[in-house]
C-alpha cells in the first residue's frame, strides 16, 4: 500500500510565528483520516499543504507520488477534491447546484464559456444524488441551506475522481439533524472501497463518520498522536490535546466526548 501524502519535518511560519512546527505525518493509500484539535492547532493548515496550495517554509511533502516544489501543481490540484468554507466562498451563489458541480469538470470555481459533454453531467447529476442533493438541481447554490451547501460542495470535490479528498470541517454550522444526515453519508463514503482516501479536519470526535480509520491530534501546532482510531483516540490522549480531562467513549461505530465534572 503506497502513500498518498507524505510529510517530513514540516513547518510553516508566518510573521515569525510556527502555524505547525517539525510534523511528520503519512497517509497510506485507502485511508480515512480525521484530524483532531483546539481552535488555532493548525488543521487548517495542515489541510492546505496537503491540498498543495501552501508551501512548507521548511521540509518536504510528497502529494501522491510528486513532491511538492518539484511538480507542476496545475498537473497536480486535479487529482485533489477538496470541500472548505474558503473554496465555498468563491462559488457563485448564482449558479445552479448541477452547474456549481460542473465547474470542477475544468478546475473552475464560475462558469465561463465552457462546454460539458453529456458523460460531465452524467458524473454531477450520481454524485449530487448520492449526497442527497438529485432533488435540488435547478436550486440556485446561494438559496441552499448550509447543510446542502456542504452536500454540493463534497459531490463538487469528487467531480473529477480525486485519489485524495480533503475535508475542512463539513459539519461546521450545521444542526444536529443536518450533522447526523451529513455523518451518515460521510460514513457511506467512507466504506466504499472505491472511494478516495479521505482527510477530514473537524473540533468534534461526534463528526468523525463510521469508516473512517485513523485520528491525528495536534495542539499549538505540533503533532501529539496519530494511528489508528481505536487506539489512538483515548481519554488520556484526548485530555492531553485539548488540555483539559475528558472522557472519551465509543458506542457501535460512533464516538463521543465529555468533560469531567468539577470538584
Amino acid at each position: 500500500m503506497s502513500d498518498v501524502l507524505e510529510l517530513v519535518d514540516v513547518s510553516v511560519v508566518r510573521d515569525g510565528r510556527p502555524l505547525v512546527e517539525k510534523v511528520s505525518w503519512s497517509v497510506a493509500e485507502g485511508e480515512r483520516w480525521a484530524i483532531l484539535g483546539p481552535n488555532g492547532a493548525g488543521k487548517t493548515t495542515l489541510l492546505n499543504v496537503a491540498s498543495s496550495y501552501l508551501y512548507p517554509t521548511s521540509g518536504s511533502v510528497r502529494i501522491l507520488g510528486e513532491e511538492l516544489g518539484h511538480v507542476d501543481v496545475f498537473e497536480l490540484r486535479p487529482r485533489i477534491g477538496m470541500a472548505s468554507s474558503a473554496l465555498a466562498d468563491k462559488l457563485s451563489r448564482r449558479a445552479t447546484v448541477l452547474q456549481t458541480v460542473l465547474t470542477a469538470a475544468y478546475g473552475m470555481t464560475v462558469s465561463w464559456q465552457e462546454s460539458y459533454d453529456e458523460m460531465d453531467e452524467r458524473r454531477a447529476r450520481a454524485f449530487l444524488d448520492r449526497l442527497g442533493m438529485s432533488g435540488h438541481l435547478d436550486r440556485r447554490f446561494g438559496t441552499l441551506s448550509e447543510g446542502e451547501r456542504k452536500r454540493t460542495q463534497i459531490a463538487r470535490a469528487l467531480m473529477t475522481d480525486p485519489e485524495l479528498l480533503l475535508l475542512d470541517e463539513p459539519a461546521a454550522g450545521l444542526d444536529l439533524g443536518g450533522r447526523e444526515d451529513l455523518v451518515r453519508r460521510l460514513g457511506r463514503l467512507a466504506r466504499d472501497p472505491y472511494a478516495p482516501s479521505m482527510i477530514m479536519v473537524t473540533h468534534h470526535v461526534e463528526e468523525i463518520a463510521p469508516g473512517f480509520t485513523h485520528v491525528l491530534l495536534v495542539r499549538q501546532g505540533r503533532l501529539l498522536h496519530a494511528g489508528p482510531l481505536e487506539t489512538t483516540l483515548t481519554s488520556a490522549n484526548l485530555s492531553h490535546c485539548f488540555g483539559l480531562p475528558l472522557v472519551v467513549e465509543r458506542q457501535g461505530d460512533r464516538w463521543t466526548a465529555r468533560g469531567l465534572p468539577l470538584g
